[in-house]
């Protein structure tokens, strides 16, 4: 009878639970003699969640490569490609005598559940076979905090905002701090330097190039097997995949991530503070890191890279606000969300804090041709490479979902399907909470609403657009800006409870009533328009 161990698509890391434990339970060298691997790649989550060309070549590229690194160290890799997961675990457990099956916690709820089903579907069919064997979840060890330990954290907290987590994750990490134990104090004097990162961008920004790789002989195998799932999925008369196949530049294993690492602190990690809000046409990666999507899927370990920042950062005087912001985001808001997650458990996703309804407009899934600069703009970078940053996210996509009252639970599913990044645990929380406030404010203090002056001054996206940035009703109006105050002006019973929004809701009240009826009107007329058909290109 054989050991078994099961590896889950976010967990491509040498070092995670479930290795370990096999290793410590029989010994390094005999637990990779006795024990078997299985990773599967299935195809049939993409007739539930059709996902972007460059996520799937990344997903199964990287776990290729990962199956390899396993198999070189001396494991015994099975690697099965499926149509059916369930099937391919079922039969990798009878054809191998798997008599007791190992996995590290996945991430993501969703993926937890498909493991656990697959098995019990299999208990109930087996009849007087033999079922299949006892499953142990070990328990994740891909973020800092443990999931009993921000539980205890949260627990009894009426507020637990991100600030709070990220300075105790400061403290209990020794990140940036002057002095130890209990009398260690922020480097610099100050938590946060959030407000020096906010600057517009000046005529002309350009960031360094990122760091691309070109594709070697497993991952031309991936693209040339996701060419024919998109010939398969024409034939079946099913939508094709979102997003350009190629050019593929994605880091895929852990020695091209670890490049990336390296490339960012060379080249965008000194400027990284500065423009991090800034948004510029052509430029979809400006000094953004670039690192979110190994650090999701194992391929990056997150301790290891704040510690190489710091002390790198620290070493060649990188500015405190730029070392500072780049480390609150993987240190806090990448740990806090993924507590928040599953501390708030499987009915998060549900949430609806405004009724919002609204269909995504067809333009989201053609990725282009909405007729606003800025949206199609960073449509345009999504298609071609799966990615764009964090403000184009909240301030151009999720703002336009919120302010357009947007189905919540269509738009977090169109993003975990679009982004090379996306989880269900990423999404979740920075879709519903973050971007739509669809929680009521569990994860934000205020809705992220903005109008189009938002995005005039901090990007290059207004001009040459067909619609005018300064107009809020008519024709000829940025949808931004009816979209904006008719957002205020429906849900103005519910904001006024927010003390944040009461700046905001005075304005309103100073527009006159036949203005506020326009706007009405106008948003009312982008809406509907955007729900039937796709704008003509401007």
């Amino acid at each position: 009878m054989t050991p078994g161990l099961l590896v889950l698509p976010d967990q491509l890391s040498p070092g995670q639970s479930a290795l370990a434990a096999l290793e410590a339970r029989f010994g390094s060298a005999a637990a990779r003699r006795r024990c078997r691997v299985l990773l599967v790649e299935s195809s049939g989550v993409l007739r539930r969640l059709a996902l972007h060309r460059q996520r799937l070549v990344l997903l199964w590229s990287a776990q290729r490569h990962f199956a390899a690194e396993l198999s070189a160290a001396g494991w015994r890799i099975d690697y099965r490609t499926s149509e059916s997961f369930s099937e391919a675990l079922h039969r990798w457990c009878r054809e191998q005598e798997i008599s007791e099956l190992h996995a590290m916690e996945p991430a993501d709820r969703p993926v937890r559940l498909a493991v656990e089903q697959a098995l019990a579907r299999w208990a109930r069919e087996s009849g007087p076979q033999p079922g299949p064997p006892p499953l142990t979840w070990h328990p994740s060890n891909a973020f800092l905090w443990s999931r009993n330990d921000f539980a205890h954290w949260a627990a009894g907290r009426r507020q637990m905002r991100m600030e709070l987590f990220y300075r105790e994750g400061r403290r209990r990490f020794a990140v940036l701090l002057e002095g130890k134990g209990a009398a260690a104090t922020p480097l610099g004097g100050q938590w946060n330097f959030d407000h020096d990162n906010r600057r517009p961008p000046p005529r002309g920004l350009e960031g360094p190039p990122p760091l691309l790789f070109e594709p070697d002989t497993l991952t031309r195998a991936v693209i040339d097997r996701v060419r024919v799932l998109d010939a398969h999925r024409a034939a079946e008369g099913l939508a094709p995949l979102p997003g350009r196949l190629e050019p593929f530049g994605w880091a895929v294993t852990r020695g091209q991530a670890e490049q990336v690492l390296a490339h960012f602190i060379a080249t965008r990690l000194a400027g990284f503070g500065p423009y991090q809000d800034a948004m510029v046409s052509g430029q979809p990666t400006l000094w953004h890191s670039l690192l979110a999507p190994y650090l999701n899927l194992g391929l990056l370990e997150p301790l290891a890279v704040i510690r190489q920042l710091e002390e790198a950062g620290l070493r060649q005087g990188t500015p405190l606000a730029s070392l500072e912001g780049v480390i609150r985001q993987i240190l806090g808001w990448r740990e806090y969300t993924h507590g928040l997650y599953h501390w708030l458990g499987p009915d998060y996703p549900s949430r609806n804090h405004f009724g919002a309804c609204q269909p995504l407009p067809p333009w989201l899934d053609s990725l282009g041709q909405s007729g606003m600069a800025c949206m199609d703009a960073v449509l345009r970078e999504l298609q071609a490479s799966g990615y764009a940053h964090h403000i184009q996210r909240l301030m151009v996509l999720a703002n336009y979902g919120l302010i357009a009252g947007l189905d919540p639970q269509a738009f977090t599913l169109w993003f975990e399907r679009q982004f090379i990044d996306a989880h269900d645990w990423v999404m979740q929380t920075n879709v519903i909470g973050m971007g739509l406030f669809a929680d009521g404010g569990v994860l934000a203090s205020k809705p992220y609403a903005a109008s189009g002056s938002y995005i005039n001054r901090m990007s290059t996206y207004c001009k040459g657009c067909r619609y005018d940035v300064k107009q809020r009703h008519g024709p000829k109006a940025c949808p931004y800006n009816a979209l904006y105050w008719d957002f205020l002006d429906r849900n103005r019973n519910s904001l006024a409870a927010n003390p944040r929004m009461g700046l905001m809701l005075k304005q309103l009240e100073r527009i006159p009533a036949q203005e506020r009826a326009a706007i009405r009107a106008t948003a009312a007329g982008h809406r509907n328009g955007a729900a039937e058909t796709s704008a003509d290109p401007p």
